[in-house]
């Protein structure tokens, strides 16, 4: 496995899910951490604690990525508490398929997921270079979806390729950017067994399992494994790419 020792690595939205598996295997392969959490405060503290069960540090700070003021503490808080910071992965997203999200209008899913997912995704990623350039260099990787390539049918689908789709975009851009100093990569997850997966139709669950051509969900822990390769030297002369992880669905 790729390793991360030496690292200080910022997750957001860690506090269940894709963001907690990334953090605990960044723990693993010898990173400290910082993590985020916008409402989930017993789901972070369990996040934070696996992580110094592992013996690594674990840092802990509520945010909204929906809020710019949010995103300049989040910089101020990070300054304070580590040295540097070599890798900030942006993880945190808005959920309009699951829960009470499920209820609203599509206007209002489509305002939730591009002020979240697209536009704090941009910002976060401005605050890590201001904070990478003073230090140095570093390392961003942001989230999009292996479908923004191809296209979905679909309500929430289409909401999610404008907000994933801006982000794959707007993260090659900045990777030439911001280039040689700091390199920006892209982690494309396809069906995983979060919340959505779990609470799914059988016969959807079914068809997505038919339709891949590793005949399963993907876990968070896939996601994972991904991450931590990008954020190690391992991916040292990987830019402005985009992994798809999704068992082959979309290649």
């Amino acid at each position: 496995m790729a390793q991360l020792e030496r690292k200080n690595v910022l997750v957001t939205g860690a506090s269940s899910g894709i963001g907690r598996a990334i953090a605990l295997r960044c723990a693993t392969a010898g990173a400290d951490l910082a993590i985020t959490y916008r409402s989930n405060e017993k789901g972070a503290r369990a996040t934070a604690q696996s992580i110094r069960d592992l013996g690594r540090r674990a840092e802990m700070l509520r945010i909204d990525i929906g809020r710019d003021d949010d995103i300049e503490r989040l910089s101020a808080e990070l300054s304070k508490a580590f040295s540097r910071i070599d890798v900030w992965i942006n993880n945190a997203g808005a959920d309009i398929l699951t829960g009470q999200a499920t209820q609203l209008s599509r206007g209002q899913k489509l305002d939730t997921v591009l002020a979240v997912d697209l536009r704090g995704t941009v910002l976060a990623s401005w605050a890590a270079v201001d904070l990478m350039r003073k230090q140095g260099g570093g390392n961003i990787i942001n989230m999009a979806w292996d479908h923004v390539n191809v296209g979905m049918e679909g309500e929430n689908p289409v909401l999610y390729s404008a907000a994933k789709g801006g982000v794959a975009s707007f993260s090659r851009s900045l990777a030439r950017d911001v280039a040689p100093d700091i390199r920006v990569n892209i982690l494309a997850p396809g069906f995983i067994e979060t919340a959505f997966g779990e609470g799914a139709n059988p016969n959807f669950r079914q068809k997505v399992v038919e339709m891949t051509p590793l005949r399963r969900w993907g876990t968070p822990e896939d996601v994972a494994s991904a991450a931590v390769f990008l954020a190690s030297d391992d991916s040292a002369f990987l830019t402005g790419q985009m992994i798809m992880v999704n068992g082959g669905v979309v290649m």
